[in-house]
């Protein structure tokens, strides 16, 4: 099969498409024939060197895909060759086949296509995990998202406001907040120009939100702390300012803050297929309803992956960029 490549850890050139050998699938494995794939930041982490795959993944990148079941592995009873599905990975979603375990499987959600599918597994897997079943945000609640015009965000904005959340974000330009608002959310903030605290407590009366959820690390985590209210809820899901900062203790012992912080990748299969049925059970039916829906901003061929990648380290994109073998 055909696969992209890390040929060394480096820049979005190091990407190449090569001929490699065919997955093969263990007891309690599902072999899917990729119909896409989605980029995601750890992806562009694993190209540098910085993120490498759990052992025994697969060694190429690539945490969703959509596609077609071509083998079912021994124990594997509610998928058959030939079913439509999306999944959850471990790594492997650039290349044109990829094992996986059942419990990671997902089908395709009613009322969206095969190639659209790819943007929703590790997105809708990430939010539901860390902002409902760590977080545990509720109807009524007030909810900041940073990044609010990336995959995870246009997401998690849509499902909030589907729950009856009133959402806010933070994103860097007039287009990227156009679509935050079109998506439903409900204050918008220019992170380029207003301080994202006095525009909380401006919009809260001075209390702050419930939970916020966080990739952006060093440079936040004081104002993160700052705009939080009482029994406030922090999850930090990456560090693209880095991940070393000074805090003041007081505001979270204060407010009784809780922080949190979580990866999926590096999650137990067991831990992932949980995840996963409960995304099933909660987030399927609203997509199915139409209340969230695939925000995709550019396909690119496998052959195109590197820039591909530039694409998303620009971070002049809206949502998900999907790479089709």
């Amino acid at each position: 099969m055909k696969a992209v490549v890390i040929t060394s850890p480096g820049g979005p050139e190091v990407l190449q498409v090569q001929e490699v050998e065919n997955p093969r699938i263990a007891d309690g494995e599902v072999l899917i024939k990729v119909a896409a794939t989605a980029l995601n930041r750890a992806d562009t982490l694993q190209r540098q060197g910085k993120h490498p795959p759990p052992a025994g993944a697969s060694p190429y990148p690539g945490l969703e895909c959509s596609g077609t079941v071509e083998a079912v592995g021994k124990g594997v009873s509610r998928w058959k060759i030939g079913d439509q599905v999306c999944a959850l990975l471990s790594g492997g979603g650039y290349a044109e086949k990829v094992a996986v375990p059942a419990g990671q499987v997902l089908p395709i959600p009613e009322g969206i296509s095969l190639v659209d599918a790819a943007s929703f597994p590790e997105v809708a897997c990430t939010v539901w995990s860390t902002v409902y079943m760590m977080c545990n945000l509720a109807s009524g609640e007030t909810f900041l998202v940073h990044g609010g015009s990336s995959g995870i965000g246009t997401f998690a904005i849509q499902l909030a406001k589907h729950r009856g959340v009133r959402v806010f974000v933070t994103a860097g330009g007039e287009e990227k907040l156009a679509v935050c608002k079109d998506l439903g959310a409900d204050v918008c903030i220019n992170y380029k120009t207003e301080d994202f605290v006095a525009r909380v407590k401006e919009e809260t009366g001075g209390k702050g939100v419930d939970v916020i959820l966080d990739s952006i690390g060093a440079s936040y985590f004081q104002r993160n702390l700052e705009s939080l209210n009482m029994d406030g809820r922090l999850f930090l899901l990456g560090f693209q300012t880095g991940a070393v900062t000074q805090v003041n203790l007081a505001s979270i012992f204060a407010k009784r803050i809780k922080v949190q912080g979580a990866g999926l990748r590096s999650r137990t299969p067991e831990n992932k297929a949980t995840i996963v049925s409960e995304v099933e059970k909660n987030v399927w039916p609203a997509i199915a309803a139409g209340k969230v829906k695939p925000v995709i901003f550019k396909s690119f061929p496998f052959s195109d992956a590197a820039e591909a990648h530039r694409l998303m380290e620009s971070s002049h994109h809206i949502g998900k960029i999907l790479l089709i073998p």
